[in-house]
């Protein structure tokens, strides 16, 4: 092997020369990331130790929280570093590691998504038979499954353009993603090609097919009841269906950006679009069901009311 076909890093060309104004980023993006490092702690915290939210819409909300916090992980660390550097250079294996954090994040999530919206599925459309279908064995048995699928196929696309020879070594974005390497290759990529389309149908086309679906047996459900009950569907489903919209958008604009010539956008654009993909769902999420499903609200709630000093109407609160 050489240095000239395996080049040892990968420079970064997306980041924009802001000059001194690259130290407020930085703190910019630090607050940024602690806040998103404490929302979903928040929500993991108080589903895991909140008896009455051990239910399986809670302990979806609580793995998309994990997600959030594994995916931002993956991100922020070396984009945080990059933002106080001249230079921009990732090492090989660090850049490949990335590639796999992240996207194993967002198949995680489109994957999750999907679960949580089969959930919605069998509460309005089979209320009956929710409790003998939704049990913690099944819920346990589909998380696994969102978690295992994407090591391997995610895997496969990683090594598969591991083992590329490189004509160059320029990523025209703020992190590293697999199109852009294969993009890179001396070599004929027909196989990564067709591995690629075989994780893009498994993680993103076919969880985006069925959530449609349920939504629309869900929509088709609705249609011929009442108002009310249109309204308590409406409250139970709008979080799922504001995160799931919200990340289809970051996914969608990610994978155009891999599409097109960078060089054509504006340079703040192109970051931009870059980043939604990694920062706004993280930092959505927990808002969007802490402050949305009122059980996890009403739980916040008393939480912070018993944390206050001792006081007559807080100790009946919290006895509630």
């Amino acid at each position: 092997m050489e240095n000239g076909t395996y080049p040892p890093y990968s420079n970064l060309t997306m980041f924009v020369n802001i000059g001194i104004y690259r130290y407020p980023a930085f703190v910019l993006c630090l607050l940024l990331y602690a806040v998103i490092i404490s929302a979903n702690l928040v929500i993991i915290l108080e589903i895991s130790q909140e008896k009455t939210l051990h239910k399986p819409m809670y302990i979806l909300i609580m793995c998309l929280s994990i997600n959030s916090l594994y995916g931002s992980a993956g991100f922020f660390f070396r984009f945080l570093r990059d933002l106080l550097s001249d230079t921009h250079l990732i090492p090989r294996s660090a850049c490949f590691i990335q590639i796999y954090v992240i996207y194993t994040y967002a198949s995680y999530e489109l994957t999750l998504l999907a679960i949580m919206a089969y959930d919605r599925y069998v509460a309005v459309c089979q209320p009956l038979h929710y409790h003998s279908k939704m049990t913690s064995k099944m819920i346990s048995k589909l998380v696994a499954f969102a978690w295992i699928l994407p090591i391997f196929t995610v895997g496969a696309c990683v090594y598969l353009a591991g083992r590329l020879p490189l004509c160059g070594n320029k990523i025209p974005k703020v992190f590293c993603a697999n199109w852009p390497v294969v993009k890179l290759s001396c070599i004929s990529t027909v196989l990564n090609n067709l591995v690629g389309m075989l994780m893009t149908t498994t993680s993103v086309i076919l969880p985006l097919a069925f959530v449609l679906d349920t939504y629309i047996c869900i929509f088709l459900i609705c249609w011929k009841n009442s108002l009310e009950f249109k309204s308590k569907v409406i409250q139970s489903c709008m979080p799922h269906i504001v995160t799931f919209v919200n990340f289809s958008i970051s996914l969608f604009c990610d994978i155009a950006l891999s599409r097109i010539d960078v060089e054509i956008i504006n340079p703040f654009l192109g970051v931009f679009l870059s980043l939604e993909f990694v920062l706004i769902p993280p930092i959505l999420n927990p808002f969007v069901y802490g402050l949305k499903l009122p059980e996890i609200r009403k739980c916040l709630s008393r939480r912070f009311l018993c944390s206050k000093p001792v006081r007559i109407e807080n100790i009946t609160q919290c006895l509630k």
